[in-house]
């Protein structure tokens, strides 16, 4: 096999990489595509409802096929891409980029949401110092929704 610790030798393909494969699961190729680190934080994504596919909510059951619109909310923003190859191996990250095509707007959208946080920034004062055990204990009750 032409493949020595997940990397193409000498332009070599792969069976299942590209176009070797008509579907794929949906949290291999977020994986693969490297919006995620690992499967499990993508299968995670996908259990959380922060990815989407052909605008509906994508268990990391399903299968992706090309052509497919995706949208994909991480800690780097909300992607809106189109997927035009699969995988199911993970590549390098030059490779990976060839997997999918971001929108227009999807990439308007992040670059404007990182503008605001930007702009936020100037606005927030920096706490003063750490958390008195009662603003702790109502920090606390904020996250878990009580």
């Amino acid at each position: 096999m032409p493949v020595a610790s997940g990397y193409l030798l000498c332009g070599q393909t792969v069976p299942g990489y590209h176009g070797g494969v008509t579907a794929t699961r949906i949290d291999k190729w977020l994986w693969a595509a490297r919006f995620f680190k690992t499967r499990t934080l993508a299968a995670k994504a996908c259990d959380l409802g922060r990815v989407q596919a052909n605008h509906q909510p994508a268990r990391a059951s399903r299968e992706v096929h090309t052509g497919d619109l995706l949208s994909i909310t991480t800690d780097g923003g909300i992607y809106e891409v189109e997927v035009l190859g699969l995988s199911e191996v993970r590549g390098p990250a030059p490779v990976a980029q060839t997997l999918y095509h971001e929108t227009e707007a999807g990439r308007e959208a992040r670059a404007k949401a990182a503008e605001e946080r930007k702009a936020g920034l100037h606005y927030t004062p920096a706490p003063a110092g750490r958390p008195s055990r009662r603003d702790r204990r109502r920090i606390i009750r904020f996250r878990s929704g009580s």
